[in-house]
């Protein structure tokens, strides 16, 4: 992981003259806060928790990881304000809904605390004041999923949101349609695993001439693989999920998901922290924001991630 801490490092380059209390690097260790959305059940979080960590011990750097345990954005908001009281050198936030998280946000800026933005949040990362965002291009990532699930044989789509507040996933399902050349069929899902099976065995059992799915994340697509396998379709229901889990790669590899999107979600943890570290020794910082995604995992590549998954992939 050295490595690419030294990469960021060369790579780095001045971003318009940009200073944001930058101290000597023998001044004090670089005080950061992530603040994300991911509840603490949701497995696609712990590897950017895990990014975080790895970032905090390659720099150095004094880093804290909070979220709200249930996802709640107001909460969030409130960790967000609680980050600006302790004056940090630089703050990270996913913007899953800039509503209700866009003031929260702007305040950060105004006291003259960079931020950085990852995960979701790409369409008013600037517009909010962070001077980039580490992330994948939302729509074109679903667009790249319909346009494979059509290449597939796949029709009649449908997309299960878990996170319909989430505007990143929102992008996803749109994206998704687009590609499939459909108008968008969007079914909201709670996050609760036994919940979203029953909804998918429901769905599919009264749409029965669906043969294209998305799920948006691993907590949709776990219980939809399970629900699709119980009915009896696994294989000819053409699958798509977003990220990485075990269960999603024990899928790829079965047959019962035919591709995984992967945002590389490590990245989005790891380069914010490095970024704001080297920012802080010497004023650098990347020009543009940096794209982690989207890949495609499928049978062709599953086995060069498979003992990553739900760890750092």
């Amino acid at each position: 992981m050295k490595r690419l801490l030294l990469a960021f490092a060369a790579i780095a380059v001045s971003f318009g003259g940009m200073s944001f209390g930058i101290a000597n690097a023998a001044d004090h260790k670089a005080n950061i806060i992530v603040v994300t959305h991911g509840s603490d059940t949701d497995a696609f979080w712990g590897v950017v928790r895990n990014a975080v960590q790895a970032a905090k011990e390659d720099t150095g750097a004094e880093v804290q990881y909070r979220n709200p345990p249930t996802g709640d954005l107001n909460e969030m908001a409130s960790l967000i304000e609680a980050a600006i009281a302790q004056n940090p050198d630089g703050i990270v936030v996913s913007i899953p809904d800039p509503d209700i998280l866009g003031g929260p946000i702007k305040a950060a800026v105004d006291a003259g605390i960079p931020v950085i933005s990852m995960n979701s949040g790409s369409g008013v990362s600037k517009e909010l004041g962070a001077i980039m965002h580490v992330g994948q291009p939302e729509y074109d990532a679903g667009k790249g999923g319909g346009e494979r699930s059509k290449g597939l044989g796949g029709s009649k789509g449908v997309c299960f949101n878990h996170e319909p507040f989430n505007s990143a996933l929102l992008d996803r399902c749109q994206g998704f349609a687009d590609g499939m050349g459909e108008q968008l069929n969007m079914v909201e899902v709670s996050q609760d695993f036994d919940d979203i099976k029953n909804t998918v065995i429901a769905y599919l059992t009264s749409n029965p001439d669906t043969n294209a799915v998305m799920a948006v994340g691993p907590t949709g697509c776990d219980p939809t693989i399970s629900a699709i396998e119980e009915i009896g379709k696994a294989g000819d229901i053409v699958l798509g999920c977003f990220d990485l889990g075990p269960q999603i790669v024990d899928g790829i590899i079965g047959g019962t998901v035919h591709y995984a999107i992967d945002q590389q979600q490590f990245l989005q943890g790891y380069i914010p922290v490095v970024v704001l570290h080297l920012n802080h020794r010497n004023g650098t910082l990347p020009g543009n924001s940096i794209n982690s995604g989207p890949g495609f995992v499928t049978t062709a590549n599953i086995d060069q991630v498979k003992a990553l998954a739900g760890v750092e992939r």
